[in-house]
Parts: C-alpha cells; sequence; structure tokens
C-alpha cells in the first residue's frame, strides 16, 4: 500500500511537472492578446478636435478624434502601436496639422476607446484601417491621403492591402512576420532560451484568436503596397531587429525611402528624434500629397 501511495504521488507530481508550463504559457499568451481598453480622456486644448465614432466591416465602433485641414492640403491617418491608443500620435497630429493637414487619429478595436475581444497584432486591426480610409475618403472627397503608422499599426496598414486606398504611408518600425517578433522578444526578456519558447508560445495563436502564424507576415505583402513609402526604423531596436527591417525595405516596391536612426530602439520615434523627424516626415507628404499646380 505504501508503494502504491508512492507512485501516486509520483505520477501526480509528473502531471503537475507536465501540466503547469503549458498552462503558464497559455496564461501569457492570453495576457498578449487581452484588451488594452481604458478612458481616453479629454482631446489636447490646442487642436479643435471633433469625436467620431466609424463602423468597421461588422458594425463596431472604432473611436477617434478628427482635426480639420486645410482645403486640398492632404490628409494623414495616424495608426497606433499595440498596446497604446491614440493618445500616443498626438505630437504627430500637431504639427500635420500646423502644415495644414486633416489629422485622423484613431483606437484600433480592443485598444482605447474602441472595443474589441482580443489584440490580434494587426491581422483584425487590418480591417480598422481601411474603415478609416473610407471615412476619410467620404468626408474629403478629392483630398490625397496618406498614414502615419507605427509597429501594429505599420503591420495592419500592410495586411489592408489590397483595400487601403492611401497616396503615401510612413511605416515605422513594422515586424516582417510574427514568428521573428515573438522569437525577439522572448530573447529580450528570457535571453537566449526564450526564442526556444516561441512555437509553443504561437501555438495558442489559433486557440485564442481564430489565426495561424502564417497570416501574421507582413513582409509578404509589403510588395503589394504601390504607393510611395517611407520606412523609418531604429539601429538599436531589438524587438525589430535593424536586420529585419532591412528585409521589409528590400521586400517593398519602389517607390520608397528608407531611414534609420542612429541610437534609436523600440521607441516612440517622433519623440526620440526630434525636430528631424518633423522635417523628413512633412517633405515626404509634401512631396506625394499636395495638390500640383
Amino acid at each position: 500500500m505504501i508503494r502504491l501511495e508512492r507512485w501516486k504521488k509520483w505520477l501526480l507530481s509528473l502531471v503537475l511537472i507536465s501540466i503547469l508550463p503549458l498552462i503558464a504559457i497559455w496564461f501569457v499568451g492570453w495576457l498578449l492578446i487581452r484588451p488594452a481598453e481604458r478612458v481616453i480622456g479629454a482631446p489636447p486644448s490646442d487642436l479643435a478636435v471633433e469625436s467620431v465614432v466609424i463602423p468597421d466591416a461588422t458594425g463596431m465602433p472604432i473611436h477617434g478624434w478628427f482635426v480639420a485641414g486645410v482645403e486640398h492640403q492632404g490628409a494623414v491617418l495616424l495608426l497606433h502601436g499595440v498596446r497604446a491608443d491614440r493618445r500616443s500620435m498626438i505630437d504627430r497630429a500637431r504639427f500635420l496639422h500646423a502644415a495644414g493637414y486633416a489629422v485622423l487619429l484613431i483606437d484600433f478595436q480592443a485598444s482605447g476607446a474602441s472595443p474589441g475581444r482580443a489584440i490580434t497584432f494587426g491581422y483584425r486591426e487590418a480591417e480598422d484601417v481601411k474603415a478609416s480610409m473610407r471615412y476619410l475618403h467620404q468626408r474629403l472627397p478629392g483630398e490625397r491621403v496618406g498614414i502615419i503608422a507605427t509597429s501594429m499599426g505599420g503591420a495592419a496598414t500592410i495586411l489592408a492591402e489590397p483595400d487601403m486606398d492611401a497616396d503615401a504611408v510612413v511605416l515605422e518600425q513594422v515586424y516582417p512576420t510574427i514568428r521573428q517578433a515573438t522569437e525577439d522578444r522572448l530573447a529580450i526578456h528570457l535571453g537566449p532560451m526564450g526564442p526556444w519558447l516561441a512555437p509553443i508560445l504561437l501555438a495558442t495563436l489559433h486557440p485564442h484568436l481564430g489565426i495561424y502564424p502564417d497570416q501574421l507576415r507582413p513582409i509578404d505583402h509589403i510588395s503589394h503596397l504601390t504607393m510611395p513609402k517611407l520606412l523609418i526604423v531604429g539601429d538599436r531596436d531589438r524587438d525589430t531587429t535593424i536586420a529585419e527591417s532591412y528585409a521589409m525595405f528590400h521586400a517593398a516596391n519602389e517607390p520608397k525611402e528608407l531611414w534609420v536612426v542612429h541610437g534609436a530602439r523600440h521607441v516612440d520615434l517622433c519623440a526620440y528624434v526630434g525636430a528631424a523627424y518633423k522635417v523628413r516626415v512633412l517633405n515626404f507628404f509634401d512631396t506625394w500629397l499636395r495638390k500640383k499646380s
């Protein structure tokens, strides 16, 4: 009887040792996709902001701010990164509006004030990009429209093709594949052993979201973007490495530009670079969005 009890305890310990890591990984997967909804609060007082609600393809509301610009001077859609919201794009909105552009800042589904079941790293957020672009074209008929998209917002922009009607896009620090993005982040937090856990963590993607890792490969779609592109990357970025950013640039078709920001990690590049960011982005949009006389 004593031997039987010891055998049961040994078996139970073995089961727990096998199951607990899987439960932990499942929980980590859930943490990564859980909604980042929050109260946005009042808009900045220095911008004449209009609160807007844009229905997505399923009728769910996308909340945002619209700032009118000068007629025939173009418009720009601003798209935030993962677990952020429209407020992270306010500084960009300020200098674009000062230059005469109309601006639309949105909260992706499951972020900020927009409801949603989960964050999908650009896959379902691509529908929010399409809906927002339709809104801008309907509200400002005849205006040329650009996009500034950071990180996940950039992935959503690329994955929105071929139904995303933009005239010029700025893409900042966009991951090539969700597999590489996962490996990079695990390496940052867990060291050399981290990337070995990536396949296990990615295996939770379909049970959680109903999508597969191969559906999150912006590098396979960036060549579909026929409009002018400015890619801005940091050469010390560990979340999306400089080698991965070069691969994204080489996969893109002309017309395209690459701006490597020296010393920048995976940060807000507008805040990091300051005035140089404003000059570079305005020159890019002035070239491609302004009406020619």
